[in-house]
């Protein structure tokens, strides 16, 4: 399954396939038109109280990670189905500042390694 990770402000492009929302919260200010999501996956996302620990601390990034993991590990097979389902690429979107520690980007390095720590 080929995944790509794109900020869900950014505009939608044409070789994104399916678009999937990996945030809980619906992002601020983003209509459903502009974000052109496919799914939204509240489950593959970060609890509420998992999120207002890290609260983007690039000091945590790896204990987020392995707590991140943890959480995704009982949804695993779920998460897998959905987004083989969509039978092409993925998008994995996500609405944090923060391009390189976000929770689209642990999913995609918890995917790729078959899930787990």
């Amino acid at each position: 399954m080929e995944l790509r990770i794109r900020r869900v402000y950014e505009p939608a492009g044409d070789d994104d396939g399916f678009r999937v929302l990996v945030d809980r919260i619906w992002p601020r200010g983003m209509t459903r038109e502009r974000a052109r999501v496919d799914l939204w996956l509240k489950q593959a996302a970060p609890s509420h109280a998992l999120r207002k620990w890290y609260g983007h601390d690039p000091a945590k990034w790896d204990e987020f990670k392995r707590r991140y993991f943890a959480e995704l590990e009982p949804k695993r097979r779920e998460i897998v189905e959905r987004l083989e389902s969509a039978g092409g690429p993925v998008t994995l979107l996500y609405s944090a500042r923060d391009e390189e520690r976000n929770q689209a980007v642990a999913l995609r390095e918890y995917l790729s390694r078959g899930g787990g720590p």
